[in-house]
């Protein structure tokens, strides 16, 4: 039995990372203007570190969107991969040539293509989809402000969110 509704439950969990740094920016500051030496200096300390979980979480909440969409994301070992209903697949993150967001589909795809290989749709809604978002941010040259502008768009083709640059090495995430 639970005492919080399901759609408060998931706005908490949304916006976690956010809270837990507003939550260590407030123990920070009121450390910092109550004791003296060198917990002051601790004290401020923490407060930069709270607002940069803010800052990370407020991007981490604008990337996850509420819902249950078809099929389930993986990502191990450097290779995302995505098991749908209907289709799915993997892409190697050392092979990933392009990213784009493709808002006409209900609901919106990422696309990931690779040389060779059909590209991969994934829904944005997709359990496990969340996580894209460290993959993406770890790619060099990615622009995340833009990303998640695009990520707001209801209307138009499809973008290209990134794109490897050829002489760029790839590197690979574990997570």
């Amino acid at each position: 039995m639970s005492f919080v509704r399901p759609e408060a439950a998931s706005a908490l969990y949304r916006w976690r990372e956010t809270l837990v740094g507003g939550s260590v920016t407030a123990f920070g500051v009121w450390s910092a203007l109550s004791t003296h030496g060198i917990m002051t200096w601790i004290g401020w300390g923490l407060t930069m570190a709270g607002l940069v979980l803010v800052a990370a979480g407020i991007q981490r909440a604008r990337f996850r969107i509420s819902g249950q969409g078809p099929g389930m994301v993986r990502i191990t070992e450097g290779q995302i991969t995505y098991f749908g209903p209907l289709t799915g697949g993997a892409v190697a993150l050392s092979e990933l040539r392009q990213i784009q967001l493709d808002p006409t589909g209900k609901p919106a795809h990422w696309v990931l293509s690779q040389a060779g290989q059909t590209d991969l749709a994934i829904p944005l809604t997709s359990d496990g989809a969340d996580g894209l978002f460290d993959v993406f941010a770890s790619l060099p040259g990615m622009r995340t402000e833009f990303m998640l502008a695009q990520m707001k768009r209801s209307d138009g083709a499809a973008i290209v969110i990134w794109e490897r640059a050829q002489h760029q090495t790839p590197k690979l995430v574990s997570r």
